[in-house]
């Protein structure tokens, strides 16, 4: 057996003698994090820009939108909720929790007094007007 593979036999093995030691201790196997960022597309017609940002299992409390001298900012701060019962112990835990932010520059100033925002389906849709004038002021997402 080459030194390559008794690297990676040796690799995996310890890899599954954690998650062994950690299901018998009752441990989680997972502790995540929210993603490092947030996957965005962007379209333009004459009128606006609209964005679509997957945001997937956060309330829309959560989400937060600025726009300021053309940045736009979605930003989610998720808690891990973390209420367990007499008797009870969690084995898995895959739910995302923590803060992201994404910050993208547009190609044209947004008239943020028109903007549009909903949150569905884990998905954000932003509706933003176009202008010519400059403006910052927090998003209400419906």
């Amino acid at each position: 057996m080459n030194q390559l593979s008794r690297i990676s036999r040796d690799l995996f093995s310890d890899i599954f003698k954690e998650l062994s030691l950690q299901r018998q201790m009752g441990k989680p196997f997972y502790d995540l994090s929210l993603p490092e960022s947030i996957n965005i597309d962007i379209r333009e017609t004459p009128e606006a820009f609209g964005v679509e940002a997957d945001i997937p299992g956060v309330k829309k409390e959560d989400i937060s939108v600025t726009i300021e001298n053309r940045q736009l900012q979605i930003s989610v701060e998720a808690k891990q909720e973390k209420e367990e019962k007499k008797d009870e112990k969690v084995i898995m835990s895959e739910r995302f929790f923590g803060f992201v932010s994404r910050t993208v520059t547009l190609p044209g100033d947004v008239d943020s007094s028109k903007v549009e925002a909903r949150y569905e389906n884990g998905v954000l849709f932003l509706t933003l007007p176009k202008t010519s004038t400059k403006a910052s002021n927090r998003i209400a997402i419906h």
